[in-house]
């Protein structure tokens, strides 16, 4: 099971943790519970998976993408000048680099300061690393047949495509609980939480954040079989949706803010402190997650070659969120097969104003494809993560976008 065409990974969510804090009590008598979620599969929160039709967002998104630019219209224009300007840059180097823009180190050079820095500032580029060794070729392999034996001892658990599972919706195999908690694991996660910042500074009394205290993250698991096209999952983002436009979702931190006045250059996207307030399921979606997760990542558990069913990941976590979030405020003058249909004069800002966030669907998480997002050239700034071994160890930004595409073998632990 170790063939070019295959590969098992762990997928883990992680999180800050907050020191104990002392409350006053409260009455359970008085004290609403949190609604359960719906139950569901992988297909619950991605409406390409799905099959179900998008229904236009309530007139209420009109009022909030209004309210979101007021007053800063004519420098939200000339921000979009510029961003489209700098993306076709960004294409044009990623289409060159290829899988050689996503920053590597190996494990045992994390202590090693001038490895690091060089690192570092590819990762806050790029958003998505590749860590070598962080795991026994030998134990990694052992996870993996590990988990083909509970799957096996286990033919009832439910899954999606339901006639030939690939997502499974497993969250406590013995195989899952033991990538989460092992040590090597646990370390990278601290070294990857550690690129985060607090606006405050180390000395922040206000935001109570630890990146040294990894929490575990249950989520699903994904296994695809050889050649296997049933499942296909296209560029997205986890972490909610509309939300991330909502007053009552990322607004809640303004963790966007620089982008919404025209000044997307200024926003970064590893400041931590913002996203503490933020609600990203206001919906009680069945995949949404309502934790604030800095990184999702796997660990490889065998060969996995560029070309076949590897992860796909957009590398420049800037650039590709400040278009996302700025595209609905802008429509075309010019007919889709027109050749210059995508020139940033023919972008004006949208008159009337709808009510679309291309790709946003209530309680799904964010999609992207090319007729939505004709800019960001898809085909040519998704690209593959270089080539792993098992043991290799793979992150990327929460708001990186992903994409698993066909010919894959996955284990996964969350939505998304």
């Amino acid at each position: 099971m170790c063939g070019t065409t295959t590969s098992i990974a762990f997928e883990s969510s992680y999180v800050i943790s907050f020191p104990q804090i002392r409350k006053q009590p409260v009455s359970t008598a008085t004290t609403p519970s949190a609604a359960s979620k719906p139950t569901g599969d992988i297909s619950s929160v991605f409406p390409s998976l799905s099959g179900s039709a998008s229904k236009p967002l309530p007139s209420r998104f009109v009022d909030i993408k209004k309210r979101l630019i007021r007053g800063h219209e004519a420098q939200i224009q000339a921000s979009w000048k510029r961003l489209l300007r700098v993306l076709q840059q960004k294409r044009d180097e990623i289409k060159t680099k290829g899988s050689d823009m996503v920053p590597e180190i190996n494990f045992w050079d994390l202590n090693d300061v001038e490895k690091r820095t060089k690192f570092r500032d590819a990762l806050h580029q790029t958003g998505v690393a590749v860590i070598r060794g962080v795991v026994q070729e030998k134990e990694a392999l052992g996870w993996k047949e590990l988990v083909k034996r509970y799957i096996s001892s286990n033919p009832r658990t439910k899954g999606f495509p339901s006639t030939n599972p690939a997502v499974y919706e497993l969250y406590w195999s013995p195989s899952q609980i033991l990538a989460r908690s092992h040590p090597n694991i646990l370390r990278v996660q601290k070294f990857l939480m550690s690129h985060w910042h607090s606006a405050g500074g180390p000395s922040d009394t206000k935001h109570l954040i630890s990146t040294s205290h990894p929490l575990s993250y249950a989520d699903r698991l994904r296994i695809r079989q050889p050649g296997d096209a049933s499942f296909a999952l296209g560029p997205h983002i986890d972490g909610g949706s509309c939300e991330r436009w909502e007053p009552s979702g990322y607004g809640l931190g303004g963790v966007y803010n620089e982008i919404f006045t025209g000044n997307w250059e200024k926003y970064t996207p590893w400041e931590m402190s913002r996203r503490i307030p933020v609600r990203s399921d206001l919906y009680n979606g069945p995949g949404g997650c309502s934790m604030y997760r800095m990184f999702q990542g796997w660990v490889a558990m065998s060969d996995i070659q560029g070309g076949h069913g590897h992860l796909k990941i957009c590398p420049m976590i800037k650039e590709a969120t400040a278009y996302m979030l700025l595209r609905p405020f802008f429509s075309p003058s010019k007919a889709q097969d027109n050749p210059r249909y995508l020139d940033v004069a023919h972008w004006p800002l949208e008159n009337p104003v709808s009510s679309s966030l291309q790709g946003a669907v209530p309680a799904n998480c964010q999609e992207l494809n090319t007729e939505l997002h004709p800019h960001l050239g898809l085909d040519d700034t998704m690209i593959y993560v270089p080539e792993v071994r098992p043991g290799d160890y793979v992150a990327w930004h929460c708001d990186g976008w992903s994409s698993a595409l066909t010919l894959m073998r996955f284990l996964r632990l969350g939505p998304g």
